[in-house]
């Protein structure tokens, strides 16, 4: 084996491979203000159970009326998505879009008009 000339540098640089891929999660305050929904939902008999999944594009919060069906709500967070529609979506049981935006908040609004009761005097 050669040794390397003296004043000339040949280095390579290979990118170490990620040992885990990237994957899109909730912050601590997302998934409180979800779970608090969720939480207010079961109180309320409307839901029984919810799955949680994160992937390399989006992270998502399904809640079901009962485990066997489909979500009957679906809210992802799609980052890539930040700087166009926004992104947070909320999704209906069939999967079609109900809301979307740039603030959680914004699209939780018509799931929490499902828990508003009006009271007669």
């Amino acid at each position: 084996m050669a040794a390397p000339v003296s004043g000339s540098t040949s280095a390579t640089v290979i990118a170490f491979p990620n040992a885990r891929p990237q994957q899109i999660g909730f912050d601590r305050l997302e998934l409180q203000r979800i779970l608090d929904l969720y939480g207010r939902m079961v109180a309320a008999g409307m839901w029984r159970d919810y799955a949680m999944d994160f992937g390399r594009d989006a992270a998502n919060f399904s809640a079901f009326r009962r485990a066997a069906e489909r979500p009957q709500a679906r809210i992802e967070k799609r980052p890539a998505l930040r700087s166009k529609q926004g992104m947070w979506t909320l999704f209906g049981e069939a999967g079609q879009v109900l809301k979307r935006g740039h603030e959680l908040a914004g699209i939780l609004v018509p799931l929490e008009r499902k828990l508003l009761k009006v009271v007669d005097d």
